[in-house]
């Protein structure tokens, strides 16, 4: 899915709305007003041209790609019945899974017992849905937001708990590229939060690696889960073996 164009035109508008023109870019570019406007006109930019358009405009590109989310009405959140829609169809839910993941229509309908047929329904629905835009031959423009998150303690968060959570737990970890840790000890709130940042920032990684990773061929790319979970926590066995309760509020 590309979002190049979106993106260029996104950055006009901001130009326009700033009054900045092009020869203000050319300078900061040290190109010559044509080539800029070829630039624009081909959507061919470099990450570091792009970078410092936006330092014109004073904005970050993070800024740059949630004005262009809001100019096309990307999904931020699916209502409870679609959650409920998806969960009740095991098939509806993997290819939804699936294309999140950017693969490609044939190879969901290579890789799993899904007919053509039924895959193009599968699609006319997560195009109703708002989850993605069925385009001619059968490609996929994926409609959702950086930020799409599912409803909390819905239908998709239970269905995770209740059954993913579960098997995915259900492994020694010794296979080759499988590895869990278990650490526990007394910290303070302060320390809390700083793993915390830590996780989230290794979460932020994993999504850069997946995004890096969408361009290699299917048969190298790998169906991988992180779970990392932090919580103030004591097992049932040892609370019942306290003399009085733990009266500590973690806030």
């Amino acid at each position: 899915m590309s979002q190049t164009r979106p993106l260029v035109d996104t950055l006009k508008q901001e130009l326009r709305k700033q009054r900045v023109t092009y020869k203000q870019v050319s300078e900061v570019l040290d190109l010559s007003e044509t080539s800029v406007k070829r630039l624009f006109s081909e959507a061919a930019f470099s990450l570091k041209r792009l970078e410092k358009i936006c330092e014109l405009l004073h904005l970050d590109i993070s800024d740059l790609v949630h004005l262009m989310e809001k100019n096309i009405e990307l999904t931020t959140q699916l209502t409870l019945a679609q959650e409920k829609d998806l969960v009740s169809d095991t098939k509806l839910l993997l290819m939804a899974l699936l294309l999140m993941n950017k693969l490609r229509f044939s190879e969901v309908l290579e890789t799993y017992e899904i007919s053509e047929t039924e895959g193009i329904q599968l699609l006319a629905r997560l195009d109703r849905m708002k989850m993605i835009e069925l385009q001619p031959g059968n490609r996929v423009k994926l409609m959702i937001s950086q930020n799409f998150k599912w409803i909390p303690n819905g239908p998709i968060q239970r269905f995770f708990e209740d059954k993913v959570q579960l098997e995915f737990l259900n492994s020694s970890f010794n296979e080759p590229g499988e590895f869990r840790v278990f650490v526990s000890g007394m910290i303070s709130r302060n320390a809390n939060v700083e793993i915390i940042k830590k996780i989230q920032h290794l979460a932020e990684e994993m999504n850069d690696m997946n995004l890096a990773s969408e361009s290699l061929p299917l048969e190298q790319r790998f169906g991988t889960s992180l779970m990392l979970a932090i919580r103030p926590w004591e097992i049932n066995v040892f609370q019942e073996l306290r003399r009085s309760r733990d009266r500590r509020v973690f806030r």
